[in-house]
């Protein structure tokens, strides 16, 4: 603020001297007079353009801040391929009432020396005799709206299978008058990212109907 006043205070004193002076002494001085001003100007505009540029680099720090972890990378990573996971599955801890398995969760673990992301829904056979060869598609329904996951090296992403469930005590049966399906694996195929086959930590897969209802992959693991 001092140096503005000081260019003010310049420029009407060269201003006065301007009506004393000869005319080619006059121009001269006039023509001074308008650098002082003009450099006056650009002054101030140079320390308009410093703040607002340091105001800019504030807000795009505390725009990243307030951003969620992993939203903004998500964009950014490779779609996963099926080289980056290692697949487990155990019988989930809600489940509907019955004999079989009722409902299992599979645990994608990606195994790769990236980040990757995946979406969707996933399909599911059952393995016959636990052969991928032999495999026996379910009727899938999907439950609940995809998003992108972005799972990094040695994160893990989830997907919750709820199986029509075997009724009755240890032979079993289907209230639709079906007999019991028992398999000792599934295979659980992940949008863009392979077919991939795992077996309970427990027990063998038991379901009726042929039907399953899968969430879509998520970064949370269901219960």
């Amino acid at each position: 603020m001092r140096d503005r006043h000081s260019t003010r205070v310049t420029a009407a004193a060269l201003t006065a001297i301007v009506a004393t002076l000869p005319p080619v002494a006059a121009q001269t001085a006039a023509a001074q007079t308008a650098s002082a001003r003009t450099a006056g100007v650009q002054t101030a505009g140079a320390r308009t353009a410093s703040v607002q540029t340091a105001s800019a680099r504030t807000a795009g720090a505390a725009s990243a801040e307030a951003a969620p972890t992993g939203t903004a990378p998500a964009s950014r990573a490779p779609a996963c391929t099926p080289e980056a996971w290692e697949a487990t599955a155990y019988q989930a801890a809600q489940r509907p009432p019955g004999a079989g398995t009722g409902a299992a969760i599979v645990e994608f673990t990606n195994v790769s020396a990236r980040a990757c992301v995946v979406r969707g829904h996933p399909t599911v056979a059952v393995a016959g005799n636990g052969s991928p060869e032999r495999n026996l598609p379910l009727k899938v329904t999907r439950q609940g709206s995809a998003a992108p996951v972005r799972v990094a090296p040695g994160g893990r992403a989830w997907v919750k299978l709820t199986f029509v469930p075997v009724r009755g005590g240890a032979d079993g049966y289907c209230v639709s008058g079906a007999a019991p399906g028992m398999f000792p694996s599934l295979v659980v195929g992940l949008p863009g990212a392979g077919k991939h086959q795992v077996a309970l930590v427990e027990g063998e897969i038991t379901e009726c109907d042929n039907k399953v209802t899968v969430s879509a992959v998520s970064a949370t693991r269901p219960s």
